[in-house]
């Protein structure tokens, strides 16, 4: 997955085409991912203990990674990530439009 916790991703498709959020969750056994503000959901929750208080709560679901992108932070465009090695051996993830490590 090239998806990684505190990227900056391009909603493609959905309810929410075009947003922007931060990646709060990366899931890479599912390839799903959580971004914040993006896929509100509601939940009715009963209430568990005596005291508690039941109601509506909203918060972020999980969708699949192959609906977002990268955004670039030196071109500022949603891109395809691609992968290279250094010369230390190090692998570096980098952007396919300005070919600029993210």
């Amino acid at each position: 997955m090239d998806i990684k916790t505190g990227d900056t991703v391009k909603i493609l498709i959905g309810k929410d085409r075009n947003k922007t959020g931060k990646v709060t969750v990366a899931l890479p056994r599912k390839n799903m991912i959580v971004v914040d503000g993006v896929n509100i959901v509601t939940r009715h929750m009963k209430p568990r203990k005596q005291g508690d208080a039941g109601g509506i709560v909203k918060s972020e679901g999980a969708f699949y990674a192959s609906k977002a992108q990268v955004v670039c932070s030196k071109c500022g465009e949603a891109t395809r990530v691609g992968h290279r090695q250094l010369t230390d051996g190090t692998k570096v993830r980098y952007c396919k439009k300005c070919n600029e490590d993210l």
